[in-house]
C-alpha cells in the first residue's frame, strides 16, 4: 500500500519534516517515491506547511492514504480527504 506520510529530518529537538510518498513496509526515512511538500513545525504559521497540490491529488486518486498527520494537514489545507 502506498502511503503519504512524513519523513523526519532535522536535529535533535530542531524537527523538519518532508511530506512523502512511499511504500508503508518501508522504513520511516527510507527511499520514497516522491517529495510533495514540507512541514516546519517551529516556523510562524504562514511558513509552516507547503504542499504540491497536483500532485497530492493525483497521488490520493491513485489510491494513496495520507497518515493521521497528514491528513489533518491537509485538511487544514483546503485539501479535503475522505
Amino acid at each position: 500500500m502506498v502511503k503519504i506520510r512524513l519523513k523526519r529530518l532535522g536535529t535533535k529537538k530542531r524537527p523538519y519534516y518532508r511530506v512523502v510518498v512511499m511504500d508503508s513496509r518501508l522504513a520511516r526515512d527510507s527511499r520514497t517515491l516522491e517529495e510533495v511538500g514540507i512541514y516546519h513545525p517551529l516556523e510562524t504559521e504562514d511558513k509552516q506547511f507547503s504542499i504540491k497540490e497536483e500532485s497530492v491529488k493525483a497521488w490520493l486518486g491513485k489510491g494513496a492514504q495520507p497518515s493521521p498527520t497528514v491528513k489533518k494537514l491537509l485538511n487544514k489545507k483546503g485539501i479535503t480527504v475522505k
